[in-house]
């Protein structure tokens, strides 16, 4: 007897899962309803795993999920699972364990043949349509056969997987050195390109965390080379194809080593987390193209990925339809020739050797990507033309070339909003006020910090991930409190409205409750309340995005501080003690971690600002790169640890205290200054 199935996506919200809602594949969404009917019919479970702007996942989709052959045979043999991986990064964790494991890679579309209990046997990446029903006909024909051989093999991975997160109590001593950081960065560094910046390798990912750290490590060592090599780095990045030369705001990676021909997709956490680290550059250096950088990339934000509520999308796809209609990679951003002569009339010279309209910046088809070489000093002296008239005409160009591009049809906008990526971009807003003091900044950080009370912040104290059509859902995971914790920490420090700190002390103590493992001394990536999968992982390694650990353990040390608290204190002493032993082989993947023992084996200032004008005082001190410390403040009277029996009605003093131990008050922020930065 067969089944009738149909295609259940259609009553999902996610714009990746809704993109295969008329596939003749019967698709079912990831739940308890779905999970069971591949048990009470034991068949295998095909587990399919993408996002709305992956180009791999379109070509897949293209290829295989719309082919009707294809389809029949998934359809006979498999309950079929689309998985929005952004949506459930938990199920996504899980199974890319297993693909790395069986392949030794990953990456996205993720395809996973599973048990009809949900344990992986098969799985890998991208597959032409040969290939896929290839190996779709084996296994059906195995698990037919001969299922024991693929019982003993899901047995095996899933002991694979298990241990693939375990973390080992660290017994010794914690002893955070500077020679260790020293150590780490000196085998970190040599896989740098001093040529392009970034790694020697392509495709190159920013890596936005990787560089904040360096940045940090080497104002604060005085290391000038590796100071060099940071702000190159940035330099090539912001010259670079992956930075959207006319609209602003940056690409998910590069494709080469030049950071020429972007990986054409646009993703918030990627412009949040650049945001932060161009604001933070830009007050070592006073580099005018890293405040250009913000500025264009917040702008970019504003009108492409903001909501009404303050709220921010997830995404634009790297494809869009051509003028012939077809889908096409990069359609949307790149320029031939003679569309650009003719737009640029008389300025084209100067155009084309500003942004490379030749073999520098060619790509394929005879498109360009546009991608500077020379920095304004020298196109000006060349050109013997002034700072002002260069200025002039660049905006200019860019105002011609976005009306143009406007009329072409926009890349697919992925408009679910998630927690934790809006608290990336929230901290973003909020680092970009700290050092330009744009009150715009603040207003839409403000904004988006009470969509995320109101809206994301459940009565019990939890949080939910997703929200789309004016709809939260699913249950928050670690990522979803580590970040919004970190963000309104950040908030905190630039309002002073104790609503923030608070309700971040509430996120730390409920992922306490819910998340914390006692074992490993880490917080596990999903809550104890949720379904349990495979294995319950935990989220420790850096990537493209920190760690949700890591970012953790940065949170309860600051929260150790303003609160006082030893618990918080021991946590975070112990999160970092016990991940020490992996960071020295592979930096890069801990680059967060090794952030937080910055805090510990330099001295760490509490800087508690305290009278009426305490506010501008902050502003005032902000002008400055200090990462070493957390501000606290009150224009009034106040009870909290830092604050309490610190003020005086006539003036505004600044306490510098490290160590529970606190300097004399100043009033003047040079003398705190001078404080903090001997």
């Amino acid at each position: 007897m067969t089944h009738k199935y149909t295609n259940e996506l259609i009553h999902e919200t996610s714009p990746y899962l809704l993109q295969h809602a008329h596939n003749p594949v019967d698709w079912n969404p990831w739940n308890d309803k779905t999970l069971a009917k591949a048990k009470t019919e034991n068949k295998l479970i095909l587990l399919s795993v993408g996002y709305a702007a992956c180009h791999w996942c379109h070509v897949m989709e293209h290829e295989s999920f719309e082919d009707s052959l294809v389809a029949q045979v998934m359809n006979k043999n498999f309950i079929n699972i689309k998985v929005d991986r952004e949506e459930r990064p938990d199920v996504d964790q899980v199974y890319m364990n297993a693909v790395q494991l069986m392949t030794g890679s990953g990456g996205w579309p993720m395809n996973v043949i599973t048990l009809p209990d949900g344990r992986p046997v098969w799985g890998g990446t991208y597959f032409k349509k040969e290939q896929w029903l290839d190996a779709l006909g084996q296994i059906s024909k195995l698990y037919t056969k001969n299922p024991e051989k693929l019982i003993e093999y899901a047995d095996k991975l899933e002991h694979g997987i298990k241990s693939m997160d375990v973390v080992k109590v660290n017994t010794d001593e914690p002893v955070f050195k500077t020679e260790f950081i020293a150590e780490a960065v000196s085998e970190w560094s040599k896989q740098f390109d001093h040529t392009f910046g970034g790694l020697s390798r392509s495709p190159k990912f920013m890596m936005p965390n990787n560089y904040h750290f360096l940045l940090r490590y080497a104002y604060q060592t005085n290391d000038e080379k590796l100071q060099d090599y940071v702000n190159l780095t940035l330099k090539k990045m912001a010259y670079g194809g992956v930075f959207d030369q006319i609209g602003g705001g940056f690409s998910r990676y590069s494709v080469d080593s030049k950071w020429h021909v972007p990986h054409f997709e646009k993703m918030l956490y990627d412009n949040g987390q650049l945001v932060s680290l161009y604001a933070d550059a830009y007050l070592i250096s006073k580099n005018e193209l890293y405040k250009n950088v913000v500025e264009e990339t917040l702008a970019y934000i504003k009108q492409n990925m903001t909501t009404e509520n303050g709220a921010f999308y997830s995404s634009l796809d790297a494809d869009s339809h051509n003028s012939k209609g077809e889908l096409e990679e990069g359609a949307y951003y790149v320029w031939n020739q003679e569309e650009l002569k003719t737009l640029i009339a008389d300025d084209f010279e100067l155009f084309s050797e500003y942004y490379n309209v030749n073999n520098f910046g060619l790509w394929e088809h005879s498109n360009y990507v546009l991608i500077r070489k020379d920095n304004d000093a020298s196109i000006i002296k060349k050109h013997k033309i002034n700072l002002e008239d260069l200025v002039k005409k660049k905006n200019n160009w860019k105002q011609i070339l976005l009306e143009a591009r406007n009329k072409r049809e926009k890349p697919r906008l992925d408009d679910k909003t998630l927690t934790s990526w809006n608290a990336i971009m929230l901290k973003g807003y909020t680092d970009a006020y700290r050092v330009f003091g744009n009150p715009d900044y603040l207003a839409s950080a403000k904004k988006n910090g009470n969509f995320i009370l109101n809206t994301q912040l459940q009565n019990d104290g939890s949080l939910f991930h997703n929200y789309k059509n004016g709809k939260s859902s699913i249950n928050g995971y670690l990522e979803d409190y580590a970040t919004t914790i970190d963000a309104f920490l950040a908030l905190y420090e630039n309002t002073l409205d104790e609503k923030w700190l608070n309700t971040a002390r509430d996120l730390a103590n409920y992922a306490f409750d819910y998340f914390y493992d006692d074992q490993s001394g880490l917080f596990y990536f999903t809550s104890n309340s949720d379904a349990s999968l495979v294995t319950r992982s935990i989220d420790y390694r850096d990537n493209v995005i920190p760690a949700s650990n890591s970012i953790m353990a940065k949170n309860l040390f600051k929260l150790s501080h303003y609160f006082d608290d030893e618990h918080y204190r021991t946590t975070a002493q112990t999160m970092l003690n016990n991940v020490k032993p992996e960071m020295q082989d592979y930096a890069s993947g801990y680059s967060n971690w090794l952030d937080l023992m910055l805090n510990y084996s330099n001295p760490f200032y509490e800087v508690a600002i305290v009278g009426s004008n305490a506010k501008q005082k902050i502003n005032e001190l902000n002008k400055t790169y200090i990462p070493n410390k957390l501000i606290a403040g009150s224009s009034l009277e106040n009870n909290m640890p830092l604050l309490k029996n610190r003020f005086n009605p006539s003036k505004t003093l600044i306490y510098v205290c490290v160590n529970q131990a606190c300097k004399l008050p100043v009033s003047e922020v040079s003398d705190a200054k001078n404080l903090l930065t001997k």
